[in-house]
C-alpha cells in the first residue's frame, strides 16, 4: 500500500515471553504498521533466536510452552523467521522511519515495554537498555478500551451474560474478550502468538478510535482532559529518552 504521510501511522506490537512476569524475556515478537482505521501497511513476525534457541531451559517456563512444537514446525516450513533481537530492532526502527511513525501501541503496553527492555538488557548485559527508539510515544489499547468500550451498556451486558466479569462485577478487558465483542464472534480464541495477536489488537485500536470518545491513549497517561499535558511519569520517560540516545 502507498505511504501517505498525511496519515498517522501506528506500530501495533505484541510479545510472547518466558521467565515469568517479573523479568519476562521475549521469544516471539510481532508488529504491524497500521493507520487509525486499522488498515495494515506492513507486518512482521519473528522468533527471537537469543531466547528461543539459546535459552532452552528458560523456554520451558513460557506460559504457552506447549506451543513450542508449533513454532519449530513453522520455522522448518518457512512460515516463521528466526532472527536475533538486535536484527529485529533494526528492522523495527527502519519500519518506523519508513512510515514516519513515532507511536507504538500494545494491549497492556506496560508488559510489552517491560518485556522488550528486559530482554534487551539481558542479551546485551545492559549495554543496550531500551528497545524502542528515542521519542517513541506508547499507546495502550487496554486504557482505551477501559474508557470507551467497558462503559458501554452493550459491553457490560455482553460480559454479564457470558460470565466475563471480575468478582466485583467489573467487565473484563482482555484482548480476547474485547475482540469477541467487536467481531460478534463469541467462539473466538486468541492465538497467543505475536503477529496473530497484533492483528486482533489493531482492531480494538481502530474500534476505540472510531467511537470518537474522550479516552486515554498513552501508557503513562492517568487522566484525559482533551489535551496533552505533562504528567509526573513523563519525567521518568525524559530520563529514559536521554539514556537511550546517550548510547
Amino acid at each position: 500500500m502507498k505511504i501517505d504521510h498525511r496519515k498517522k501511522y501506528i506500530a501495533v506490537v505484541d510479545t510472547e515471553t518466558a521467565n515469568g512476569l517479573d523479568e519476562p524475556l521475549v521469544y516471539d515478537l510481532g508488529w504491524a504498521i497500521v493507520d487509525k482505521q486499522g488498515n495494515v501497511y506492513c507486518q512482521r513476525s519473528y522468533v527471537i533466536s537469543d531466547i528461543f534457541c539459546y535459552e532452552r531451559d528458560l523456554m520451558q517456563t513460557a506460559y504457552y510452552a506447549e506451543k513450542i512444537p508449533n513454532y519449530l514446525a513453522d520455522i522448518e516450513q518457512g512460515k516463521r523467521k528466526i532472527i536475533s533481537l538486535a536484527y529485529a530492532k533494526r528492522v523495527f526502527t527502519a519500519d518506523l522511519r519508513r512510515f514516519g511513525c513515532n507511536t507504538v501501541c500494545a494491549h497492556n503496553a506496560r508488559f510489552d515495554l517491560n518485556a522488550l527492555n528486559t530482554t534487551q538488557r539481558y542479551i546485551t548485559k545492559s549495554k543496550r537498555r531500551y528497545f524502542f527508539p528515542y521519542g517513541t510515544e506508547i499507546w495502550d489499547t487496554m486504557k482505551m478500551a477501559q474508557d470507551v468500550i467497558c462503559p458501554m451498556p452493550t459491553y457490560r451486558r455482553f460480559c454479564e451474560e457470558n460470565g466475563y466479569t471480575l468478582k466485583n462485577g467489573t467487565p473484563r478487558k482482555t484482548a480476547e474478550i474485547l475482540y469477541r465483542f467487536i467481531s460478534h464472534d463469541n467462539d473466538f480464541v486468541e492465538s497467543h502468538t505475536g503477529l496473530e495477536d497484533v492483528l486482533i489488537e489493531k482492531e480494538i485500536l481502530a474500534y476505540c478510535i472510531r467511537q470518537h470518545k474522550a479516552m486515554r491513549k498513552r501508557l503513562f497517561q492517568k487522566e484525559f482532559d482533551g489535551r496533552k499535558i505533562p504528567i509526573p511519569e513523563e519525567e521518568q520517560i525524559a530520563k529514559y529518552i536521554f539514556e537511550l540516545w546517550g548510547e
